[in-house]
């Protein structure tokens, strides 16, 4: 295989076909967003600079994709805290974990997503709409949210969705960058609020629990069609 043969291949293997070189179109994108308060110490210890804290809050967040160009369907899970850079107001991505091998490589290739394996669930049962996350045989997540309670206004929930996003990016000894983000390609189908619980149990490598439930500020249920768009590098954390 020439040199300039290997320049046009995006992925490892060279010759296995891993996620395609283009943006990815969501269809019936359904999240379980539940945002709660926790310790305001454990925030600082995980949020890196430049970005900045306000509220100790975080989103607890599970998403299905019901139809995912290049992917398939697949769930994934995680945490977002509500951030600050500069005088913009955004979010920074600080675990996901997912079902789907493709989407977590593509993830963390393309992007700066936080992504590793976990085995995460979003179902409607008996009145409520439940999201759970096993890592392995452990359960390390419970959300629990009253089934379409009540109507979200649906530029609110636009909102929520399309809030700028930061990451950091790491090649070891190449690269070490904060990312960011934005969706703006997006329809909301539906979108509705209402109480909600979350459980976190503490787990080694999947420790959501390490940011504590203190109190559960708010609770949406949306879905969407959406297209994801390509991060750029704000801060270069090798610059001298």
């Amino acid at each position: 295989m020439r040199a300039e043969e290997v320049r046009r291949h995006i992925t490892t293997p060279l010759t296995t076909p891993v996620y395609p070189a283009r943006a990815t179109r969501f269809t019936d994108r359904e999240y379980l967003n539940v945002v709660y308060r926790t310790d305001p110490e454990a925030l600082r210890a995980v949020v890196p600079e430049p970005l900045e804290i306000d509220e100790p809050l975080v989103r607890f967040e599970i998403m299905k994709m019901g139809d995912v160009e290049g992917y398939g369907p697949y769930l994934e899970c995680g945490q977002v805290i509500p951030v600050r850079h500069g005088a913009e107001h955004g979010e920074y991505l600080h675990a996901m974990h997912l079902d789907n091998f493709a989407a977590t490589a593509g993830g963390r290739e393309l992007s700066a997503y936080p992504k590793t394996i976990g085995t995460p669930a979003l179902f409607p049962d008996n009145g409520a709409l439940v999201g759970t996350l096993d890592y392995g045989t452990q359960r390390v997540a419970t959300a629990t949210m009253a089934y379409k309670w009540e109507p979200l206004d649906l530029d609110e929930a636009r909102a929520q969705i399309t809030v700028p996003t930061y990451g950091v990016k790491i090649i070891p000894g190449r690269v070490c960058e904060l990312a960011r983000t934005q969706i703006t390609d997006i329809t909301v189908k539906g979108a509705w609020t209402g109480p909600a619980r979350l459980t976190l149990v503490p787990h080694v490598m999947a420790p959501l629990a390490d940011l504590p439930v203190r109190e559960v500020v708010s609770a949406s249920h949306i879905i969407t069609d959406l297209t994801l768009a390509p991060s750029v590098a704000v801060h270069d954390y090798l610059a001298r």
